[in-house]
């Protein structure tokens, strides 16, 4: 499937990088995975480069000539010290630089669902930014405006999975809000099929999986079965902790939620032509949730 080629991922440790390296690799892909030194998560496939930053020039004879480099790094959270406009645009134009320098001529990347020029919201204006320094690069690109990816170890699912230890699962407002989640094993079928199809090819295209679903009843759903309380508590007061980095939700996290972002999936399934995942067999599968 593969045809021997090498394949670059940034943020190779992140939930989304280890999860499609790994499954790459076992499709016979070359990866080289660039991660930040310091990092913990151990990665187990490939070959793993650190760096300080990534417009080193060590990096460029690591991975030249390279078929594909899939931009993971990502910035979910503002704080003082890593802002979104430093990590998300600043980033990705240095890993523009870096393919360039490198003769890798294919870019993908995982943008938000929501994303698009008319936005206010701090993290989906980054986003839009770095999708624009990309259709600017000249490179081939695929960039993918992504919904909750879930799978084991997701951080929507870990988020969660921390109430439910708390004994009591927070439902910010009314519940009812939709998102459209999909399949990480999904997710790294669709990264083959965008590196190898030319139908791929410089779009932007909905990171969705094939049902929408409301808070309410996926929290319902992940919970079944077990005694837990859920309880739907203001939208003000939580908005409130937020701003005070208290509760389980950050500032942007609750603004993504109640965005109600709904996909094109149907675009999806024809660019991919593959049968994906619904969010219930998900839940159901091993020890997920």
């Amino acid at each position: 499937m593969s045809g021997g080629r090498s394949i670059v991922i940034t943020g190779a440790n992140g939930f989304v990088g280890r999860n499609v390296g790994k499954f790459l690799s076992k499709n016979g892909f070359q990866i080289i995975s660039i991660v930040r030194k310091g990092r913990k998560k151990k990665i187990n496939f490939g070959k793993t480069i650190t760096f300080e930053t990534l417009s080193e020039k060590e990096l460029v004879s690591k991975i030249k000539c390279s078929d594909a480099l899939l931009h993971f790094i990502g910035q979910g959270q503002q704080t003082v010290y890593l802002d979104y406009e430093k990590v998300n645009v600043s980033l990705t134009k240095n890993v523009i630089q870096l393919c360039k320098k490198s003769k890798i001529k294919k870019i993908i990347y995982i943008s938000g669902l929501g994303v698009d020029k008319n936005t206010t919201l701090g993290y989906f204006i980054s986003k839009y930014k770095a999708e624009q320094e990309i259709i600017r690069s000249g490179l081939d690109y695929t960039i993918f405006r992504s919904s909750y990816i879930i799978g084991t170890d997701d951080p929507l699912s870990k988020n969660i999975r921390r109430q439910i230890k708390s004994g009591k699962v927070v439902i910010p407002g009314s519940g009812n809000y939709r998102f459209q989640p999909i399949f990480i094993d999904d997710v790294a079928k669709v990264m083959i099929k965008s590196i190898i199809e030319n139908s791929f090819s410089n779009k932007i295209i909905d990171l969705v999986g094939p049902q929408v679903v409301d808070y309410n009843t996926f929290v319902r759903k992940f919970v079944h079965g077990k005694k837990i309380t859920t309880k739907k508590i203001d939208f003000e007061n939580v908005f409130r902790d937020a701003l005070h980095n208290k509760g389980s939700f950050g500032i942007d996290d609750l603004c993504i939620m109640i965005g109600d972002f709904v996909g094109n999936h149907k675009k999806l399934t024809s660019l991919a032509q593959m049968r994906f995942t619904r969010y219930g067999t998900v839940l159901k599968s091993g020890s997920f949730s």
